[in-house]
């Protein structure tokens, strides 16, 4: 499914990245990150909704996304079947979906059914649906020792959790003309507007506030594993952390009775007694449930429960977060994907809203459950605990643990397990185990040109980067095929996200040209034709960001559809429509101070998973695979690929 997306991020990252810039001031630096003169919450209520698109922009979109991918005779039937659909079946549906949104303002039309599609999935959420990105070094080499890392980053996630639920977290805005926006003259202004119509006045001075209502998340929850529809589960009034390390289960608390943080150097103490801890590893470790089928894993849970495992897996839920600490240094870039993406299986909890992994070498990064949120507040959560930790840590190389009863403090939690227990766990780990040994993972950096050369030339860096991939697939398979690019809709209240389609007649026609038959075209012909590329690749993605994509809208249709019990329109059974929606390269781009690189699986098994960083000066990609694909091979060519553009923009010729 379209979903499986790391970081939907095309307009958000400016605005973390602005903030970033910015200092704050450290008044109850102790608690909190900062205090924000504007509450964090003060646009959400007048935050405008995500429009539902016209019915006949949809299909003309969905028909433009289609042609690059069927010849003549396929794409007339595909086109007929459509505008019938535009005329009959789906005018209805479009007329329903819309009547439906106007009785429920307080979200979304595509809320309820995108979490359904989440929640309802039966595959293992491991590979299929989280999402990792791991963190930059600390910048200071001593800072990255294990535990000095593992509490800095704790005591800033805590702090974070504090700044957001009272109100101090600076709300999360888009400035494109932060001159104007991002001053504390127009924070003093703004704070005193109503909520109600706080938007507007953001909206005058061209600042775009962003929905963070996904951001509760982000603490004490966890996906709970239900036959049929998993459950989101969230106890704020929890105070403890979970730690896992080699397998085992750890919990303490870090907010007392009060509501205060613990004391930096009683965190300290207590990771390094679990990182003292010479228990041997479970012989049925108990994480690897987390990586199952959902129903599997439902009944599993239901024994336990059954089994006296009440109050232990209560505690696994209901923590801040889970802090999964690794016995072993990261050796490279691959390595580092492959433990942040999926880890041992043992050392991990898939369902928690996150899992902070931190290695033996003090490599840190964030494995997220997806069904809960996007990339948007996740990537707020790493670009603040990053600062903090790293401009402001709370512990130093010479900082001492305090002298506290750490046995008495730290619980291990044990769990009965019966034979079936036993089995369910056994049979969990072979198949993770299977899957892990078939998946991929492949990096490059190229270094002859970014962000800075493609915008001196007026060029989209992002339409450069997606037109290289597709060029990358025609030179290795001699194809067009479906490719999905996530898009934030978080400009909206509720939105989620809504895809963007790179391939395009646009994309063929240029790739063709670059791969096929190069010395027919001229320089400036190939440099025409990267700059259509660009215009059209620009005007979808401002679309999507603005909801006025056609995925989203289709599938809430379909779900309306499916809700009446009668067989799908035939629109929904053309084999056009599964086609375009087995997305083979499925792509997500951030770029972050605070974040190094991210990654996710292949959404369909003969496909590629795409992570992707424009630079200033150079790209980095780092491709998931199964063996149906070669991702090393399809890096060769995206470089190769990205070779032939930088030359052709740079005035030169490429060679065959």
């Amino acid at each position: 499914m379209a979903a499986r997306q790391l970081l939907p991020l095309r307009r958000c990252w400016a605005a973390a990245a602005g903030r970033w810039r910015r200092g704050y001031s450290s008044a109850g630096a102790a608690e909190f990150l900062h205090r924000s003169v504007v509450p964090t919450m003060h646009y959400q209520k007048s935050l405008p909704r995500l429009p539902v698109p016209k019915l006949e922009d949809t299909i003309r979109r969905y028909l433009n996304a289609q042609k690059p991918l069927l010849n003549d005779d396929q794409f007339r039937k595909t086109e007929e079947l459509a505008l019938q659909f535009e005329k009959g079946v789906g005018r209805e549906l479009h007329e329903q979906l819309v009547a439906q949104d106007n009785q429920n303002k307080h979200t979304s039309y595509i809320t309820g059914p995108w979490f359904d599609m989440y929640l309802k999935s039966r595959e293992p959420v491991v590979l299929n649906f989280n999402a990792f990105m791991s963190f930059n070094p600390d910048p200071k080499s001593e800072y990255n020792d294990q535990l000095i890392r593992a509490t800095n980053m704790t005591v800033s996630a805590i702090r974070f959790m504090k700044t957001f639920r009272a109100g101090y977290l600076e709300p999360e805005v888009f400035h494109l003309n932060p001159e104007k926006s991002d001053t504390q003259i127009f924070k003093n202004i703004i704070r005193f507007v109503p909520s109600s119509v706080s938007w507007f006045g953001a909206y005058m001075v061209n600042a775009y506030p962003l929905d963070m209502s996904q951001y509760f998340r982000l603490f004490n929850s966890t996906r709970l594993p239900k036959p049929d529809k998993d459950e989101l589960y969230t106890d704020e009034k929890a105070k403890h952390l979970l730690v896992l390390r080699n397998g085992n289960f750890y919990v303490f608390d870090v907010i007392d009775r009060d509501g205060s943080m613990l004391k930096p150097s009683e965190i300290q103490a207590h990771l390094k007694y679990i990182l003292s801890d010479n228990s041997p590893a479970p012989a049925f470790p108990l994480g690897y449930l987390t990586s199952e089928n959902r129903d599997t894993w439902a009944l599993l849970r239901k024994n336990l429960l059954d089994n006296g495992n009440e109050e232990a897996l209560k505690k696994v839920d209901s923590a801040l977060f889970c802090l999964s600490l690794d016995d072993f240094p990261v050796k490279d870039f691959v390595h580092l994907s492959h433990t942040m993406l999926h880890g041992d299986g043992a050392n991990r909890w898939y369902d928690k809203s996150f899992n902070l992994v931190i290695t033996k070498d003090g490599t840190a990064g964030v494995n997220f459950e997806h069904s809960w949120g996007d990339g948007v507040a996740v990537l707020r959560f790493q670009n603040e605990v990053f600062k903090d930790s790293t401009k402001a840590p709370a512990i130093g190389p010479q900082s001492q643990p305090a002298s506290v009863d750490s046995s008495r403090a730290v619980q291990k939690l044990d769990f009965k397990l019966n034979d079936a227990l036993k089995t369910g766990i056994t049979k969990a780990k072979q198949k993770f185990d299977a899957t892990v040994e078939a998946l991929s993972l492949n990096l490059i950096q190229f270094h002859e040109g970014g962000k800075d050369l493609l915008k001196q030339k007026k060029i989209s860096p992002d339409a450069v980067a997606q037109l290289a991939f597709q060029m990358a697939f025609l030179r290795q398979y001699n194809q067009t095929v479906a490719t999905y690019e996530s898009c934030s809709t978080a400009a909206f209240k509720h939105g989620r996200t809504e895809t963007i389609r790179p391939a395009s007649v646009h994309t063929k026609k240029c790739s063709e040209a670059f791969v096929r038959e190069p010395s027919k075209h001229s320089t400036e012909e190939l440099q025409k034709l990267i700059v259509e590329c660009s215009k059209y690749h620009g005007r979808l993605t401002k679309e999507a960001a603005m909801g006025q994509g056609f995925d989203r809208h289709l599938f809430g249709l379909r779900c309306l559809a499916s809700s009446r019990g009668t067989a799908l329109p035939d629109f929904y059974q053309d084999p056009a429509y599964a086609r375009l929606n087995h997305n083979i390269i499925s792509t997500s781009t951030l770029v972050s101070p605070a974040v190094q690189l991210g990654g996710f699986g292949p959404v369909v098994s003969d496909g590629f998973g795409v992570g992707y960083q424009v630079h200033d000066d150079w790209i980095g990609c780092n491709v998931s695979s199964y063996p149906t694909r070669n991702g090393k091979e399809f890096l060769q060519c995206v470089h190769k690929s990205l070779e032939d553009i930088f030359n052709v923009l740079k005035g030169k010729k490429i060679s065959s």
